[in-house]
């Protein structure tokens, strides 16, 4: 019975395998950031904002992953690296994906599976996300269905009361 209602739970909360960040991570994250760019190496700054951007992509605050989102999004255009740019591609799936905007993260996911078609990481967010996709298409559907139906009940008792 507890298995049926952790399927339940994992069904309307995602279910997806992803780790969540704590605020004292982030913290000491911006910490980091913030002492490299007192007086370190440019490879020092950036490793320290990629494990920031990757803590705020992974926090459980919206207003984290979305600063999370712009950091990577500002960090892209200058990554000429294809191993950089698909570690950044995948977090930015993971920030939309944890914003809800499945299309967005999948696209982005399809760029960096072209960047390393085998990256299993990546291959089990695309996973979790087409499953989303599909269950929130159930969920419209059965809501739909569910009005469809009120309203139809609704006409014919009005029906009923006038005769």
């Amino acid at each position: 019975m507890n298995q049926f209602f952790e399927s339940i739970n994992s069904f309307f909360t995602g279910g997806d395998q992803l780790p969540w960040c704590s605020p004292d991570i982030i913290a000491g994250c911006e910490k980091e950031v913030a002492e490299a760019s007192n007086d370190a190496s440019d490879e020092a700054k950036s490793e320290g904002i990629m494990r920031l951007s990757w803590a705020l992509v992974h926090s459980r605050q919206p207003e984290d992953v979305q600063r999370g989102i712009a950091m990577l999004e500002a960090s892209l255009v200058n990554t000429s690296s294809p191993l950089q740019k698909r570690e950044k591609l995948y977090l930015l799936a993971v920030g939309y994906y944890r914003s809800g905007d499945f299309p967005k993260s999948r696209m982005l996911l399809e760029q960096a599976l072209e960047i390393a078609p085998d990256w299993n990481q990546a291959l089990s967010l695309k996973k979790a996300i087409e499953d989303r996709i599909t269950k929130d298409g159930v969920i419209g559907i059965g809501i739909t269905a569910t009005a469809v139906g009120l309203i139809a009940g609704g006409i014919a008792a009005a029906l009923i009361r006038k005769n």
